[in-house]
């Protein structure tokens, strides 16, 4: 696997990793993960000792919308990358104390079969997840814990109480635009939390910025 680049976002807890695509007249080829460069590259002992136990593929129609989702009992990293189309990913810091407890960022992630990289984004828990789906696409991500039924929760990411100050304005209003007109949601993403009422549940003491930074 050849890693060109590793990057921090606005939560420095959140990284993207640019891989090479090797490119000739057919297409390319692409190594997508080699456990042991994950395991020897300097830049990515942020993930030293996780162990990815369950790969998961997503696709979703134009104007989709998914999240803002998390797991506890296991905790639920994610390493997401996509394999074709358009995804805008989503991250909201839910840490208790956490500095940007709060407020969400948004990564422009399009997937063009003549590029010549892909990246992946690190997702670690304490922070809730989702997508925009601007075309028809398909991702694909690596879980650090195996889903858990009855120990997950989601955020709506039209929570009114959610920050948005640190997100791009170009995406956030790609997502006005989307969530605006889209019927592409399920009601429980739609109707999920605010943090008020998140804040208010025994679980949230799970999410404590001390014990997940």
């Amino acid at each position: 696997m050849k890693i060109i680049k590793v990057k921090k976002l606005e939560f420095p807890e959140i990284k993207t990793i640019n891989f090479r695509r090797f490119m000739d007249d057919r297409g390319y080829f692409t190594e997508t993960y080699r456990k042991t460069d994950f395991q020897e590259n300097q830049e990515l002992d942020f993930l030293t000792g996780t162990d990815f136990v369950q790969h998961n593929e997503s696709y979703s129609k134009k104007n989709v919308i998914r999240g803002l989702h998390f797991q506890w009992n296991p905790y639920m990293g994610k390493l997401v990358r996509t394999i074709h189309g358009h995804m805008i990913d989503l991250i909201l810091d839910i840490r208790k104390d956490s500095p940007t407890f709060g407020k969400i960022i948004a990564y422009d992630m399009p997937s063009n079969p003549e590029d010549d990289y892909n990246e992946w984004i690190w997702v670690p828990p304490g922070f809730a997840h989702g997508n925009i789906f601007t075309i028809e696409s398909k991702i694909e991500y690596l879980c650090s814990g195996q889903y858990s039924p009855g120990c997950e929760a989601g955020i709506s990411p039209l929570a009114e109480d959610i920050d948005w100050s640190l997100c791009d304005e170009r995406l956030k209003k790609v997502f006005d635009e989307v969530s605006q007109k889209t019927k592409l949601m399920t009601e429980k993403d739609r109707n999920g939390l605010t943090l008020k009422d998140w804040g208010k549940k025994y679980e949230s003491e799970k999410f404590k910025y001390q014990d997940l930074k």
